[in-house]
């Protein structure tokens, strides 16, 4: 099998994902690794700094261009793949980038068209590999940056990396981290990252079973791709015999679902880290927090997220090492062991224990999350071919703007006005664009659940806030509602101190 290796071109290499059904191990919350530091975490990354790499994988990824046939220093055009809020950041950072020339997005939204951040190639199918490597040959596409999920799963890096187009994102077989839930605790089990104990089921019977013996409660997630609702934190017996019955016996996901972890649950505060990874290496990015559940207070079903912010603060710089060498690097060195690189961006969504102090992964997502990539995004700047971030020293919030009814059904075509006097409240607002279009009289609609991500600057977590909501409060959009308390925990952990 073989296993595309970002851009530097395919590496065959053993890659097996099977797995068995029933597997029950947990782990310990305290462990410690000794890990070589290939990763820069001296001073503070809320300060103006340079994040250099060390020469490794500096020269790696020249080398990788190089073997491409791009030179370090020349301009390229980048094609974005994706069509939400985190490939209209993605493609506003990379339009920042001296290295890039152009920036296409496919097939993109009318809000990114609009916005002059990218040309948006709205008839390119991104499901055909082969439809989208003839579209890069022909526009001389120097790299491709995948944003979601599913292309990556699909395979979409692989078929890219063969045919010698520079790819940022991992393989398929490396998007089991992701794809697989079943896959990514095997791989925690064998390697020593602390997560939570769990136990893998197909048969609803033995699930349940297990469930009444672990008692509530408990978490049920499915084990494959269910679009951020494959997961259920069950407080009841019942409303984890549901979630089961849901996913196993009525097929609510699809394939996803016919497979289900049952997982322990943990009590603590969770958290977002990123980190950039080559394969054997690993840079660190920032922390983050989002807001999951719909409504103010933290109630009501799971989104895809309402809001976030950067940095988190309950992540410290003691923190932030014992993430990287206790999850980040353990996990790129084994994946690397099973004969699989990861190369792309690294997000863990982590627990942060209330008994421990500890962190703990919950899960792994292949690719930046949205909308924490608004504000990851909104506070960097780099350049592709020297491979450097610049961190802001402020704090960076997106509040998301949703369709009334979202996370369940709703309106779509809801005209949105005054976007343009929204983002003049400051120069320190960027509105991001996830599911808009445009009417046959040209008029901006909502086509989505999540339609605009509402992105600010501030010195601190006050300001960024301030700015944020009286973005919001100058968007004219009646049918569209928004969380008033994105930042809450940020507050909270700022009074406290």
């Amino acid at each position: 099998m073989a296993c595309a290796i970002g851009i530097r071109g395919p590496l065959k290499l053993a890659a097996n994902h099977s797995a068995s059904i029933q597997s029950c191990d947990g782990l310990k919350s305290s462990v410690s690794y000794p890990v070589s530091q290939r990763w820069s975490s001296n001073g503070s990354w809320r300060c103006r700094m340079i994040v250099r790499p060390l020469e490794r994988w500096h020269s790696n990824l020249k080398a990788s261009l190089t073997d491409a046939g791009i030179s370090s220093d020349e301009r390229i055009t980048v094609l974005v793949i994706g069509n939400g809020g985190r490939e209209h950041a993605l493609c506003y950072a990379l339009n920042r980038s001296p290295s890039c020339n152009e920036v296409l997005c496919a097939p993109g939204n009318a809000g990114i068209a609009q916005s002059g951040d990218a040309t948006c190639i709205s008839d390119l199918d991104i499901s055909d590999s082969n439809a989208v490597i003839s579209f890069c040959r022909k526009r001389g596409v120097g790299m491709v940056v995948v944003g979601p999920e599913a292309p990556l799963v699909a395979g979409l890096a692989n078929d890219l990396v063969k045919a010698g187009i520079p790819t940022f994102g991992p393989s398929s077989e490396a998007a089991a981290l992701e794809g697989s839930k079943d896959f990514m605790k095997k791989l925690c089990d064998k390697y020593n990252i602390p997560t939570a104990k769990y136990c893998t089921f197909n048969d609803a019977a033995e699930a349940k079973q297990y469930v009444k013996q672990q008692g509530a409660p408990i978490v049920v997630k499915a084990d494959g791709l269910a679009a951020g609702k494959g997961v259920v934190v069950a407080m009841t017996l019942d409303e984890a015999f549901e979630a089961i019955d849901s996913m196993l016996v009525q097929g609510s996901f699809g394939s996803a679902g016919s497979r289900v972890i049952i997982e322990e649950f943990l009590e603590g505060e969770e958290a977002s880290f990123f980190a950039l990874v080559d394969g054997e290496n690993a840079l660190p990015l920032e922390s983050a927090q989002d807001h999951k559940r719909v409504g103010d207070g933290d109630v009501g079903p799971n989104t895809g997220g309402m809001g976030a912010y950067s940095p988190a603060p309950i992540v410290t710089e003691e923190l932030k090492g014992i993430v990287m060498e206790s999850i980040i690097i353990p996990t790129v060195k084994g994946m690397a062991a099973e004969g699989c690189k990861f190369v792309g961006v690294l997000y863990a969504g982590l627990m942060i224990e209330k008994k421990s102090g500890l962190p703990k992964l919950i899960e792994y997502n292949v690719r930046f999350g949205d909308p924490e990539c608004q504000v990851l995004l909104s506070a960097c700047k780099g350049e592709l071919g020297k491979v450097s971030l610049t961190w802001s020293p402020e704090m960076a919030m997106v509040v998301v703007m949703a369709s009334q009814g979202y996370p369940g059904s709703y309106k779509k075509g809801t005209m949105i006005k005054n976007l343009n006097k929204a983002e003049r409240i400051s120069p320190a607002v960027k509105i991001f664009h996830a599911g808009t279009a445009l009417d046959e009289n040209g008029n901006l609609v909502a086509v989505g659940g999540r339609v605009l991500g509402v992105t600010a600057k501030g010195k601190d977590i006050e300001e960024a806030r301030e700015r944020a909501y009286a973005a919001v409060d100058a968007v004219d959009w009646p049918e569209g509602f928004v969380r008033r308390d994105i930042g809450w925990r940020a507050l909270r952990q700022k009074q406290v101190v």
